[in-house]
């Protein structure tokens, strides 16, 4: 829920500022009119003047501007007093920081000003604007209506009688019927009730009326300002985050010693994840959306919300652009990410590490170091500053180079070196240190084209979008990159699908190597079981196929592994002899009532 400091007397150990003090120079003889309810007897009518001397140096006779802030239960007939014949007073207190008024009693101890304005500043005493002007006479003095007349004017004289000519009161509320705030934490509530200074313009003295009966002593001894208690009614402002405030202590602001009981701090203890001497924004790591104050009106705290960052950042940032790209769900942005991580949430491991599918996201040590062989290692990528890929840790090779390390030649290449591997003089594989071909049916457990299932996935909380490829890939073989082809195979359909394709030919075939001739590809089979054949002649023996897609897409697709049985039916080139497999091919792994299925349909179907 918004939250609220409590209202406490904001002049409580702050000491008000006032343009004269009685005896400030000099020892001066003043007169008064004593309080009735201070009389051992009962009096009636004005009673008998007084007078003593005021001196601001001699502590049994001063009244200093401190007096009227003083604890009034303790020290109720303390008071500060102005110097002699002046007409215009200010009296002034300066905040440390923006405070929230709700209401202001001065007690007089002299009869109360003629005219007085109330005034507060919100820039420490740079501009200032009337709260309240109060005059006997609102229309002759300041060219305002009397509220008593006109409800809501700024002008009153419900406070500027001259009687009682002792412990006469003005009151100035913030909050009024004329003054209605549904959320005290509104632009407009503030506007009206936050402040950092606030003062009292004496303008026009008044007599009390008692001086017409007989007066005795001189005029000018009854000619001052005095004031028993300025109480000033407020609390911390801040922005409905907090319910407690704590000792705010800039540079050039002292404490009255002692004075620390009953004071209003300034600083807020902020809750609701906000931060600042009024909870005016974020904490560091809880910017993911817009701070916005506590809602007065309804009572909705409006947390501030934490990024995701993984654990890997101390502070984020709000982004307004990110925020209006996400549909307004979320705008952080992490800063400094740790642990080798980057990305707005510290989502991906920077170049030169690779994640650690092992560990969750937010282990210090997601993300590993590549371990990429210098020698076999392509400086060179689509993306210059990745040494290995961030998500499998397998590195980019020269061309022939193979394994997640680069560090041994490609199937078929041989002469590990500086330039990689140089393609063995083979109809296969050949030894990879002197180039010397071998005889008989290897077999080689590499996959060609598509994912590696055990080793590429797709993490949840990271969306394909962070990781597309830049569109120059052109030049990487599936058999160097596996992790890049995505081949979207054909399936069986209807018969009359199926005969559509007129396919040359059927076969049941076991994959026996892969081979990257760096131009083409080329994929040793061993053919167990012929269904159809067209023009080219098919034995039941060991022969090439020849992915269509290679030289085009980058990838070999459809996905062949080596040591799977698979059915394959496709087109032929009758020109040059060769089988030939691309993304209109139907390859499945081998079932027996697969191939009894497509059997019928070549029997039966296809006429």
């Amino acid at each position: 829920r918004a939250c609220n400091p409590p209202v406490g007397n904001l002049a409580t150990g702050r000491t008000p500022v006032t343009s004269t003090t009685c005896g400030q120079n000099s020892t001066e003889l003043y007169c008064f009119y004593p309080d009735p309810n201070l009389l051992h007897h009962v009096s009636t009518g004005c009673g008998q003047p007084r007078c003593t001397k005021c001196n601001a140096n001699q502590p049994d006779n001063s009244h200093l501007p401190a007096d009227m802030t003083d604890d009034f239960f303790a020290n109720p007939i303390s008071w500060w007093q102005s110097a002699q014949g002046v007409h215009r007073e200010e009296i002034r207190l300066d905040f440390e920081t923006e405070f929230y008024l709700t209401h202001v009693i001065a007690v007089f101890k002299s009869p109360r000003p003629a005219a007085m304005v109330l005034e507060r500043s919100q820039d420490y005493g740079q501009t200032w604007r009337p709260y309240k002007y109060f005059s006997v006479n609102c229309t002759a003095t300041f060219g305002l209506q009397d509220d008593l007349i006109e409800e809501g004017s700024m002008c009153t004289s419900r406070y500027s009688d001259a009687v009682p000519c002792t412990r006469g009161e003005v009151i100035y509320r913030a909050l009024s019927p004329a003054n209605k705030i549904e959320d005290p934490y509104s632009p407009e509530a503030q506007d009206l009730l936050k402040l950092t200074n606030l003062r009292l313009l004496l303008l026009k003295r008044q007599e009390c009326p008692c001086h017409g009966s007989g007066l005795v002593e001189k005029p000018q001894r009854f000619a001052h300002y005095a004031i028993y208690d300025l109480i000033i009614r407020g609390s911390c402002f801040c922005n409905g985050h907090a319910e407690e405030s704590t000792h705010f202590s800039p540079v050039g602001f002292l404490r009255e010693p002692g004075s620390c009981v009953g004071i209003v701090h300034g600083k807020c203890v902020c809750r609701h994840n906000t931060a600042g001497d009024h909870c005016e924004k974020c904490a560091p790591l809880y910017n993911d959306q817009p701070w916005k104050p506590g809602d007065g009106k309804t009572g909705a705290p409006n947390e501030c919300r934490k990024c995701r960052c993984h654990n890997h950042a101390e502070s984020c940032h709000f982004d307004l652009s990110i925020w209006l790209a996400s549909g307004k769900r979320s705008g952080g942005v992490c800063d400094n990410c740790k642990h080798n991580t980057e990305g707005h949430r510290c989502q991906r491991c920077k170049p030169g590490f690779y994640r650690d599918r092992a560990k969750p996201m937010s282990s210090p040590e997601v993300c590993k170091p590549c371990a990429c062989q210098p020698m076999g290692s392509a400086n060179a990528t689509f993306s210059s500053s990745w040494r290995c890929h961030p998500r499998t840790g397998f590195c980019y090779c020269k061309p022939g180079v193979a394994g997640p390390n680069c560090d041994r030649c490609l199937v078929g290449y041989w002469g590990f070196g500086e330039n990689g591997c140089r393609p063995c003089d083979c109809a296969r594989d050949c030894d990879q240190r002197t180039g010397t071909c071998f005889s008989g049916e290897p077999f080689f457990n590499i996959p060609i084209g598509g994912r590696v299932p055990d080793l590429i996935q797709t993490p949840t909380n990271e969306s394909e979008e962070e990781w597309k490829w830049n569109d120059h890939e052109q030049g990487f073989s599936a058999l160097r990159h596996p992790e890049k082809c995505v081949c979207k195979e054909k399936v069986l359909g209807s018969v009359s699908d199926f005969c559509q394709m007129k396919y040359a030919y059927v076969i049941k075939a076991r994959i026996l190597s892969a081979h990257d001739k760096g131009t083409h590809a080329e994929v040793v089979v061993k053919v167990k079981k012929v269904l159809k054949s067209g023009k080219v002649k098919i034995a039941r023996s060991n022969r090439s196929i020849y992915p269509e897609s290679w030289t085009n897409r980058g990838c070999t697709c459809p996905i062949l592994n080596p040591g799977t049985d698979y059915l394959i039916a496709g087109q032929e080139d009758s020109r040059t002899g060769k089988l030939l497999v691309n993304m209109n091919s139907l390859v499945k792994p081998w079932k027996a009532y697969l191939g009894k299925q497509v059997s019928d349909i070549l029997r039966t179907g296809c006429k």
